[in-house]
């Protein structure tokens, strides 16, 4: 029997290392859904896929076991060289029923993630859920989960302060960066990507009076607009070589699945430069600067992961209203996993009326031939009652002497329960 299933990995559980590895381009999410839910027993499937976590919601009967051999091989597939699936077992995390729909009350609310309350995972889960409708592998159940989830998460936001004064991974980045040796009114600043986390640091970065700032993407248009709208200089990915030795701060979030910056050009920067440093914060999964650049002198590299010291003290802050929240959470959670109960309990008895129905609609569709061919209305009526009658009784018949034969008692008891006798006639 399936039952609703949650597994992955995020920023609590495994390092940058493997959850890059897990981690799902934008473009494959669709291609992915297709794949899982062609798994036996899967019979419905969701993907969320972000920086900081790759987790699949399923409805599956296996509890995730072949989930989880495929994300295992998907994992593989990424690093040929690298451990298989007993590495991403030690990793991986798994819910069920209830637990699975509290975690992802609590991913959508924030409180599951590296900065407690940010707002930027709400818009994430809401996108993989319109991914797994396009894709066709959501079905009734996990569409009402994520329908209660936006519902949860965003009572928990308006009822505490868990989304008061939002703080973002970009914003704590920038936050690393003024504490850092550069400061920011006095330092070239160059943001690689164009993507929601680089307008958010562009932001942050503007308000922080950055001396100079640069913005470097695949698509030029794209740098154009974002650079239009926070006074800085667009600059095409393939420039980077030129201006690179420009930069004080370095902050990266692209999308690309290999590196974007690499430990040969940064050597060549620090070079030209004269070994003034450089701060290089990598904010992507897949990480975007080639990890070895971290040995070089004047070069200080931070990755997601380095951000957990920096945001601890937003942690401290917000856990009274976490607490508050996780309320909240609680509370929808055991009513949802009620309702699914209820509506577990009840299939037997929809199930029943449909195939009612079915054999009503059946039996009325032959009559009407039978008028149309000429039949008197007594005959009709005759075959109407014959037919709808042998109809309803064929399968509860063959049941039934079926249990008789194997001695099924417990069948043949509720038969009775079902038909204690003949119907009592209207005076």
């Amino acid at each position: 029997m399936s039952r609703l299933t949650a597994l992955g990995i995020n920023h609590q559980t495994a390092p940058v290392e493997l959850r890059e590895r897990v981690a799902f381009a934008d473009s494959s999410v669709e291609q992915a859904l297709g794949q899982m839910r062609a798994l036996p027993d899967v019979d419905e499937v969701a993907l969320l896929s972000t920086c900081n976590r790759t987790e699949v919601y399923a409805l599956c009967g296996d509890d995730g076991a072949a989930l989880a051999a495929w994300l295992a091989e998907h994992a593989r597939a990424a690093a040929p060289d690298a451990s298989g699936q007993g590495e991403l077992d030690g990793y991986l995390y798994r819910h069920h029923g209830q637990e699975a729909v509290r975690h992802l009350f609590r991913v959508a609310a924030g409180l599951d993630s590296l900065v407690l309350g940010e707002p930027q995972i709400l818009g994430q889960v809401k996108q993989a859920w319109a991914t797994a409708r396009e894709a066709g592998s959501l079905g009734n159940q996990l569409d009402r989960l994520f329908q209660q989830t936006f519902a949860t998460a965003k009572r928990a936001r308006t009822d505490t302060r868990i989304g008061a004064n939002p703080v973002s991974v970009a914003s704590a980045a920038v936050r690393l960066a003024e504490t850092s040796f550069a400061r920011i009114a006095d330092s070239t600043v160059l943001l690689i990507g164009a993507g929601e986390t680089i307008e958010l640091a562009a932001r942050h970065l503007a308000q922080a009076k950055a001396k100079r700032l640069l913005v470097a993407n695949r698509t030029l248009l794209h740098a154009q607009e974002l650079a239009g709208r926070h006074g800085g200089v667009a600059l095409p990915l393939e420039a980077l070589d030129h201006h690179l030795a420009e930069a004080d701060i370095v902050l990266s979030a692209t999308a690309s699945r290999t590196p974007v910056l690499l430990r040969s050009q940064l050597e060549a920067a620090r070079q030209r430069r004269r070994h003034r440093p450089m701060l290089l914060l990598d904010l992507a999964v897949p990480r975007d600067i080639e990890a070895s650049a971290g040995e070089l002198d004047d070069i200080y590299l931070y990755t997601v992961d380095d951000l957990q010291r920096a945001v601890e003290d937003n942690r401290r802050s917000r856990r009274e209203a976490a607490e508050a929240a996780e309320a909240i959470i609680d509370v929808q959670a055991a009513r949802f996993a009620e309702q699914l109960t209820a509506a577990g309990r009840s299939a037997p008895l929809l199930q029943l009326r449909a195939y009612g129905r079915d054999a009503r609609d059946q039996a009325l569709a032959r009559a009407r031939q039978q008028l149309a061919a000429g039949s008197t209305p007594e005959e009709v009526m005759q075959l109407l009652a014959h037919t709808l009658t042998n109809r309803l009784l064929h399968a509860p018949t063959v049941a039934v002497r079926e249990a008789a034969h194997t001695g099924d008692a417990e069948l043949l008891r509720a038969a009775e329960r079902l038909f204690p006798g003949p119907v009592e006639r209207d005076s």
